[in-house]
């Protein structure tokens, strides 16, 4: 190839499967301020998006049946990490929530001056939210 090393331009897209649609639906738009920007109602999926990130949702075939993702022993999504600018208010939000387990609370990443919090969301999917440093 030629030009550019780079061969992507970030993410377009993460897709979710998820135990309960709307609960997930519920946490991204209530607790995160995405929008829904679009849907497939007969798969059932959603699409939302923070302006920047669009996440899609897919409601699991068989939530009681669907095997949880072990982070040591399978092979895909260990997390998803989100950038914010205030972890405090962050974890305020999420604290509030009962349906999410934080994980660990703001704490410096790596020794460093930036901060991160890691979280499972409905349904386990865990996620990070990392405040860099200025």
């Amino acid at each position: 190839m030629s030009g550019s090393k780079n061969v992507t331009q970030g993410i377009h897209h993460a897709g979710l499967t998820v135990p309960d649609l709307e609960a997930s639906r519920a946490f991204f738009i209530d607790t995160l301020g995405f929008e829904q920007v679009g849907g497939k109602p007969d798969y059932p999926a959603v699409f939302l998006s923070d302006g920047v990130v669009m996440i899609t949702l897919w409601q699991a075939e068989n939530p009681a049946t669907a095997i949880p993702f072990d982070r040591r022993k399978g092979i895909g999504l260990h997390h998803m990490a989100f950038k914010v600018a205030d972890l405090d208010a962050v974890h305020e939000r999420l604290r509030l929530r009962r349906d999410v387990e934080i994980e660990f609370a703001p704490e410096p990443l790596g020794g460093g001056p930036t901060r991160h919090l890691m979280c499972a969301i409905p349904g386990g999917i865990r996620i990070e939210f990392i405040a860099p440093a200025a």
